[in-house]
């Protein structure tokens, strides 16, 4: 079979400009913004780390970016690709890049299972998904996905430091969630949809009980059993707020609501409750989550 005959009046010039011109139309075709790379000029491993971590210490993390894959794809074999590795995921996760974060860190996690750095990995790909939490009125995967993760790394390294910092954010999360259900809670109550309402409110307090929903929770549990003619339940309910948040401004409404009804809260054994969380919302603030291990510093630069 003959090949391409090339044309006697192609100039070698006019080649490259035509192979250029063809890998510019296939990149528009695709619709996409090209990822920056470097133009591979071999250079020292020491070299392309240590001036990724410089971009990266002056926040410039597409360039961080950019250095620390060169490391990967021209010492693929050695400790710095390692290392770059997991740097690559953090400067990803800082430019809000969140998908390609939570792809190096798992790539971290499938080939370096055993390595002191993995437990970071774990706990990066957590903050990832926190950091996608959205308001309790959007749908709530990302928040899912944050807990379930976020409780690998308590489970997995329960003595670190990423646990404890996992221990701190699990707690936001659970109050985004009980959030959530407080919202459907009260619209299925404005449509007098009780039974339904009860259900939500039930299971904040039942598994969220340590969030800052829980005071409502319980008031919203007296006005529904009000409505169904349920008094018995609204006042144990009553007493179940006021002995776990005596001063809240929920049991004094629901005070007031069931003296209006000629009842008070019944006085029963209790159990202790939850205290009011006192969480502040960081939900989307950038910066929550610890830098990488010091292990993956940067090297000095290379003696000249």
């Amino acid at each position: 079979m003959r090949g391409f005959v090339q044309p006697a009046s192609w100039s070698r010039k006019a080649i490259f400009a035509a192979a250029v011109a063809g890998a510019l139309v296939v990149t528009g075709c695709a619709g996409q913004k090209p990822k920056p790379r470097l133009a591979y000029i071999e250079r020292p491993v020491e070299l392309l780390y240590a001036t990724g971590a410089d971009r990266m210490d002056h926040k410039r993390w597409t360039d961080a970016i950019a250095y620390f894959e060169e490391v990967e794809r021209q010492h693929p074999y050695s400790e710095w690709s390692r290392r770059a590795m997991l740097m690559t995921a953090y400067a990803n996760y800082q430019s809000n890049n969140y998908s390609a974060a939570i792809d190096n860190a798992d790539r971290f996690i499938n080939l370096y299972p055993g390595n002191p750095s993995t437990p970071y990995a774990f706990y990066l790909k957590a903050v990832c998904y926190f950091e996608q939490i959205v308001d309790v009125g959007r749908d709530q995967a990302a928040t899912e996905q944050a807990l379930a993760a976020l409780r690998e790394v308590q489970l997995r390294y329960p003595d670190s430091e990423y646990a404890k910092d996992a221990a701190y954010k699990i707690d936001m999360v659970e109050d985004q969630l009980a959030g959530k259900e407080m919202a459907v809670g009260r619209w299925y109550l404005r449509e007098g949809q009780t039974i339904a309402a009860i259900g939500r409110f039930r299971t904040v307090v039942d598994k969220y009980q340590t969030t800052s929903h829980a005071p409502e929770a319980l008031y919203r549990l007296i006005e529904a059993y009000l409505t169904m003619g349920l008094t018995g339940e609204a006042q144990r309910t009553g007493a179940v707020l006021g002995y776990n948040y005596p001063g809240d401004i929920w049991y004094r409404d629901a005070y007031k609501l069931l003296n209006d009804k000629g009842l008070q809260p019944a006085v029963a054994p209790l159990t202790p409750g939850a205290k009011r969380s006192m969480l502040q919302k960081l939900f989307g603030q950038k910066g929550t989550a610890l830098p990488p291990p010091k292990e993956d510093d940067a090297p000095p630069p290379p003696a000249s």
